[in-house]
């Protein structure tokens, strides 16, 4: 039984390590791509690409699932926080180094504990409120601030990241949605989004190269998610979780590798802390999950 176990959590470590692997490559395809294309190309071109391939599932679930899905208002502010992170990400992309947006956007499992008490009533103790207030630091030293360095990329990957904090807490409210139905919404939404940001930017006809990379765009997000849950049902969460952070070194391999991006240590020391800061908050959650009745 143990060794079935240690099996279990083996395969969950690498089925956590390939979808973040995943991401970091669909990131750093969508850095490359976003010095050609506009961000509403990218977005649209990705989520026909994703709906192709949900295309299977929304047609298993069918128009019921859709039609039932409760809390609408909740439903269209998710997919509105969803659409808007993706944007920002991009945007972000275009002027600041890869592992610095990551940084940034790897704090908002942070951003959730501080909302947490005021969005969805979960009581947060001193010890991760210590955590956050750490975290915050982190992301100060990372943005290091001064005249030079607040720049409107900085400024979309912060408002960026606490849009993606938003996204989560609505995704937690609504956890009794199918997930079928929560990702076609995000992809209908991203779809929208891409298709009014066209026609104003205008399109731009990619090569087809550079077309295939688009549509792996989608396709690797979803192989991404996909990934990290096979991960979170073939091992426990506090086993696989902490391996999300590998995204940050991910970064800085490729944004130096493809890009020659290197990043400060003001950067890399603001990383680190958000790192420790996310993980303690992570496994102090944890601590206190095992302590409560579980639900008959």
């Amino acid at each position: 039984m143990q060794f079935l176990s240690r099996q279990g959590n083996t395969a969950g470590i690498i089925m956590m390590l390939a979808g973040v692997l995943l991401f970091a490559v669909n990131d750093t395809l969508g850095k490359w791509l976003v010095g050609a294309y506009t961000v509403g190309q990218l977005l649209l071109v990705r989520s026909i690409s994703g709906l192709c391939v949900m295309a299977p599932f929304i047609y298993r679930a069918g128009p019921n699932a859709f039609l039932g899905a409760g809390r609408p208002w909740l439903q269209l502010l998710r997919v509105c926080f969803s659409t808007l992170e993706s944007a920002l990400f991009f945007w972000a992309l275009t002027a600041l180094p890869l592992a610095e947006v990551m940084t940034y956007y790897m704090a908002g499992p942070i951003y959730v504990t501080a909302l947490s008490p005021f969005l969805l009533g979960e009581k947060v103790g001193w010890r991760r409120w210590t955590a956050v207030g750490i975290g915050f630091c982190g992301v100060v030293l990372a943005l290091h601030p001064s005249p030079d360095s607040i720049s409107l990329g900085a400024a979309c990957a912060l408002v960026g990241s606490f849009c993606y904090a938003c996204f989560m807490v609505a995704t937690r409210k609504l956890a009794g949605t199918p997930g079928t139905v929560l990702m076609t919404a995000q992809l209908i939404a991203a779809l929208t989004f891409g298709i009014v940001m066209v026609s104003f930017q205008g399109w731009t006809s990619p090569s087809w190269i550079d077309l295939l990379l688009m549509l792996f765009l989608g396709v690797g997000s979803l192989g991404g998610n996909l990934c990290v849950n096979r991960a979170l049902w073939l091992a426990p969460a506090s086993v696989v979780v902490p391996y999300q952070y590998t995204l940050i070194l991910w970064g800085i391999i490729f944004g130096y590798v493809f890009f020659g991006e290197m990043i400060d240590g003001l950067t890399m020391a603001g990383a680190a802390i958000i790192m420790g800061a996310g993980l303690f908050i992570f496994l102090r959650e944890q601590q206190l999950g095992k302590g409560r009745p579980s639900p008959p």
